[in-house]
Parts: C-alpha cells; structure tokens; sequence
C-alpha cells in the first residue's frame, strides 16, 4: 500500500496538551489500520508553540526531529533537540516539548502501544 501526501489528513490542534500555540499534524495513516500503533503523524510546531506535559501509560511516543530547534521536558529536566535526536518516552514517563528557534519544529512522532494483540 502506498498512502500518497494529498491523502493524509491533516489536523490542528489548538493548546495541544495544554500547550501554548496550535500544533499541525499531518497523519501519515488511521488508527483503525495500524496494529500497536496509536499515532504515526508528522507535528509542526511555529516558533513559541508547544506541546505541554503528558504521560504515557502502556506505551512509548518517539519524536524524530527533522528541522528547527526545540527543548523538550524529560521527567522533569529540560533539554535541547535539532534536527536527528530522536526523544523517547514511555513507560509511564511524561515530557513536553517547545519550538525553542525561530522557524518551525517538524518532527515525526510514533506512538507504539504495548497491546497484546495477535
């Protein structure tokens, strides 16, 4: 299967988890049709936009950053992202992450859910 870019939709998500700023997220596929996958999207935050802090329960969220510059909370400790860091959260820890530059942040975010699915 091949999901071409003009057919993903597109979302805006104003105060993302209680974050400054509207967030775009362009998903790459639906829920219903990936397994032990919750979230595989593309995020853009503008410059001073956020994500704010969550946790994640029976799952990990990995952001690959492509561009821009950001901070991200790790359990309580603030540190800096570009482009090639790859954030890991799961297993009950929380984070956040803000575009820190002044051009977007665009990164990929997966969600991998810890289902026991067959």
């Amino acid at each position: 299967m091949i999901i071409h870019r003009n057919a993903m939709k597109t979302e805006l998500k104003e105060h993302m988890r209680g974050g400054d700023g509207t967030v775009t997220l362009v998903h790459f596929d639906s829920a219903e049709n990936m397994k032990n996958c919750r979230l595989m999207a593309e995020l853009t935050i503008p410059p001073g936009a956020s994500i704010g802090e969550h946790s994640h329960d029976e799952e990990t969220e990995y952001y690959i950053i492509l561009s821009g510059t950001g901070i991200v909370v790790d359990e309580g400790t603030e540190r800096a992202v570009g482009p090639g860091d790859v954030v890991v959260t799961g297993n009950g820890a929380s984070h956040s992450i803000r575009n820190s530059g002044s051009v977007p942040l665009v990164f990929h975010a997966v969600i991998v859910t810890y289902g026991t699915e067959a």
